[in-house]
């Protein structure tokens, strides 16, 4: 094992509010103040303080040698500090390509088995509603809409823990949670029990949702492979999804509704073979085990690792780390604008599930277990969205390396992607509507779900991307809003669906929503003419650049000091 660790000496700088580690990073309160209300200035100084102390403390992970530090509860006056080696084997970032590829694979198996699980019932419903003499059609989409509540309170809980406990222990934890519940959904003998199982299952299956992003960033520095690795990630919530209706649509009527919830617990307890498996990816965590070992070993109670400097009580992890998606959904434009379009897109997808037996059993006569194939070609656009994005990713690869000027922002990387899947998506709505009817084959219905399912994924992709991109360190942060703001309009716009199909009509209905993402289809291009004098008005953006001249600057002085010592050895030895 390599000891990697230097004697970093760290002084504590002592208690400091927000507005004095706000002056140090150069914040202009004066003008705020005359600009701003009285609640903006005190988000302001709570973000300003938030971004200095989060991005402090993953620099340190990453040993970046800091100006300054704005940490307000360092252990003691002097410590040894531990870091990674370049070539260190125990860093993830140098982990093989085979195992890398394990843990990407063994996190997709589990984000399917998590989306499965939301729409597991959906095909189901007509031989539940009877069973527990449930006769509100509203009622009927609870079972979803339950699950998928459970999803917008998951991920607020799930990402900060990752990132104290580490990912390990609670993707094991919450999917163990998960298996339990959908067991008890399978046995449950009332409907209020039924409820509170699925709520229950959904707030656990959030956590491989929000996690698996983490471990993905966890494992690879290049931005490049690690795009590839979130957009494996992204089909992986599409599959599921698609594959539950067939399989309630064909079980439920032979076997039994209850066997559906067995199908899925079969499917949950085959995953647990290769997950048992699944390292624990989060470099701060591995470094503060390492450090045990070394105290254990040395002796050395100074020997810590750059995670033990920042200790958050719980008043400070209410207040600051729970509430930072909250305050970057409503302070952060950016975060707002692709928010809403990404909740948009997933209530639609989750809308689906209701109209499609509406036109497909109701206008076509097919059976619960038929219509469920037609969401098949919505997993072939998903499949060809993958494809162009890789020729995308390939095209901005040598973009990048020939130095074009485009390459190099972060608008330009990745949201040329939802440019195009936007459109895509609002013809796929308009497809839908206008050619269900009886007058017109059904597979021409069907085959709108293969522009439906590209746009959708190329939509997810770039959004997605692009926040990362934008946010670097805050992304968990900006995805925990994103998925909380998409998990919220899957869980409401289903009840939506019935009666807006029957008032409306397919035609219409499917048109509302066409309109509707029509307009969406601006924030990207939005993003692409004005990204950059938006990122200028971030507080978190302008955190990260700011600190990123003054890592470029420390960098330079330690490169120079490198240069010089051999020559100053070479001196005192003559």
């Amino acid at each position: 094992m390599s000891s990697a660790y230097h004697g970093n000496a760290i002084s504590s700088p002592g208690l400091s509010d927000n507005v004095t580690a706000a002056s140090n990073s150069g914040v202009d309160f004066t003008s705020i103040e005359r600009h701003q209300s009285r609640l903006s200035r005190m988000v302001s100084g709570v973000d300003h303080e938030d971004a200095k102390r989060r991005y402090d403390l993953e620099a340190r992970d990453n040993h970046v040698s800091l100006p300054h530090s704005s940490a307000s509860s360092v252990l003691g006056t002097r410590k040894n500090v531990i870091h990674w080696e370049e070539d260190d084997p125990d860093n993830p970032y140098n982990w093989s390509s085979g195992w890398k590829c394990y843990i990407v694979l063994v996190g997709m198996l589990v984000v399917i088995n998590s989306t499965m699980g939301s729409s597991l019932p959906s095909n189901a419903i007509p031989f539940i509603a009877p069973h527990f003499h449930i006769t509100s059609e509203s009622a009927e989409i609870l079972p979803i809409s339950m699950y998928l509540l459970g999803y917008v309170l998951g991920p607020l809980v799930f990402c900060p823990l990752s990132e104290q406990f580490g990912r390990r222990t609670i993707m094991l934890a919450t999917f163990f949670c998960y298996t339990a519940f959908t067991l008890g959904c399978a046995l449950t003998p009332t409907w209020g029990g039924l409820l509170a199982f699925r709520i229950l299952a959904g707030i656990n299956a959030s956590s491989p949702i929000s996690v698996s992003g983490g471990i993905y960033a966890d494992i690879y520095k290049d931005p490049v492979t690690r795009g590839r690795a979130m957009a494996v990630f992204t089909a992986g919530t599409c599959v599921g999804p698609l594959v539950a209706p067939i399989i309630s649509g064909f079980i439920s009527p032979v076997l039994g509704w209850r066997w559906t919830f067995w199908i899925g617990l079969i499917v949950a307890g085959a995953s647990w073979v290769p997950l048992v498996f699944l390292p624990e990816t989060y470099g701060p965590v591995l470094l503060l085990k390492r450090a045990k070992q070394l105290r254990k070993e040395t002796g050395d109670p100074k020997i810590i690792a750059p995670i033990e400097l920042e200790k958050q009580d719980l008043k400070q992890m209410m207040t600051v780390t729970l509430t930072r998606p909250i305050r970057m959904l409503f302070f952060e434009l950016i975060v707002l604008a692709a928010c809403t379009y990404l909740a948009l897109a997933y209530g639609i997808f989750y809308m689906y599930f209701e109209a499609y037996p509406i036109i497909f059993e109701g206008i076509y006569g097919q059976s619960s277990g038929v219509s469920g194939l037609m969401f098949l070609p919505i997993g072939g656009g998903a499949i060809l969205a993958i494809i162009v994005f890789l020729w995308w990713d390939t095209f901005l690869r040598k973009a990048q390396v020939s130095k074009k000027a485009w390459a190099q922002k972060e608008e330009s990387r990745r949201l040329p992607l939802a440019i195009l899947g936007g459109p895509l998506y609002v013809i796929s709505l308009f497809w839908l509507g206008w050619t269900s009817r009886a007058s017109i084959p059904f597979y021409v219905p069907m085959l709108a779900g293969i522009p439906f399912g590209m746009g959708f994924i190329l939509i997810f992709i770039a959004l997605l991307n692009y926040l990362t991109d934008a946010y670097e360190v805050f992304a968990a942060s900006a995805m925990a809003a994103s998925s909380c703001c998409r998990s919220l309009a899957g869980a409401v716009l289903p009840f939506a669906a019935k009666p807006m199909y029957t008032k409306l009509g397919v035609p219409w209905a499917s048109s509302l929503l066409a309109f509707l993402s029509l307009l969406m289809c601006g924030i990207p291009v939005l993003f692409t003419w004005k990204g950059d004098r938006i990122r200028e008005r971030s507080v978190f953006c302008q955190e990260l650049k700011e600190r990123k001249i003054k890592e470029l600057e420390q960098l330079q002085r330690d490169k120079l000091m490198k240069e010089h010592r051999p020559n100053a050895e070479i001196t005192e030895k003559v």
